[in-house]
This record gives C-alpha cells, structure tokens and sequence, in this order.
C-alpha cells in the first residue's frame, strides 16, 4: 500500500528519500513488488504532483500530474482500489481511532484488509501521539527507516 508521500518522493528527485522510493519502485517496475494503491491516493498524488511540478516551475504542471496518475493506474504491477464497502468502513474506523489525515487512514485500512504493509515516507506529525498503537495494529513500512 503506497502512501502518497512515497510517490512524490519517487518524483522529486532531490526529495529526502528519493534513493529509498526509487528502490522501492524499481522493485514494482521490475514486478518483484505488487502495489496496491487506494483510490483516493490518485486524487491526493495529482493534487501534491501538481504543486510541486508547479514550485519547480515546470511547464504544463497539471497535465504533468495527470500522467503520474495515468501512469500508475495502468501499471501493471500497481492494483489501484476503489473505495468498496469494506475499506471504506475499515478507513473511518482509522480516522475515528487515531485522527489522522484520511488518506493515510485509507493506505493503512489497505494493509490490513488485503495483508501487506502500508509505506509512508516518514512518521507524519499527526501519527507521533499513537504511532505505538498505530505501528502494533498495522504492518508499517517508513522510508525514513532506511537511510
């Protein structure tokens, strides 16, 4: 499950943790990794993309990020989620627990549902107060730890 953070990561190549997405989705390019990506993380990374295709100045920013998107959505190693019954309800269960942005709720409803690891860039601010609850309930993975 890829939270938008690790994409963009993967997109700005002077990101903090560029090195660590890059493996990551070279691993996915090479299909070493199957990634499942919910639905509204499409939405988030097209918004993210957008500015940052925008702070650097690129032209054409918005048609930029629409073939991020594009292009994740059909790779063939990537199973983008729609929000069914189940992940929808699993992810308002986050939001209601631990208060955090849904998005995030929605990568960590993923990992359990469909068993694999939500991977976050870093330890978001709003994740601190409960990341022990968070870490024990929900397999994590944060670029962050492997620098």
């Amino acid at each position: 499950m890829l939270d938008t953070s690790v994409i963009i990561e993967y997109i700005d190549r002077r990101g903090e943790y560029h090195e660590q997405a890059r493996v990551v989705f070279d691993a996915i390019l090479l299909g070493k990794l199957r990634a499942i990506i919910p639905h509204p993380i499409l939405s988030e990374t097209y918004y993210v993309a957008t500015r940052v295709y925008e702070a650097l100045r690129l032209e054409q920013a918005r048609e930029r990020a629409i073939k991020l998107v594009e292009w994740l959505y059909h790779l063939p190693t990537v199973i983008v989620k729609d929000a069914n019954l189940s992940l929808a309800i699993e992810a308002g269960k986050v939001k209601l627990k631990y208060g955090i942005a849904l998005t995030d709720c929605y990568v960590l409803a993923s990992a359990k549902i469909y068993k694999g690891k939500a991977v976050f860039r870093k330890r978001e601010r709003e994740m601190l107060n409960e990341i022990t609850n968070i870490e024990k309930e929900y397999p994590l993975i944060f670029l962050e730890d492997y620098t």
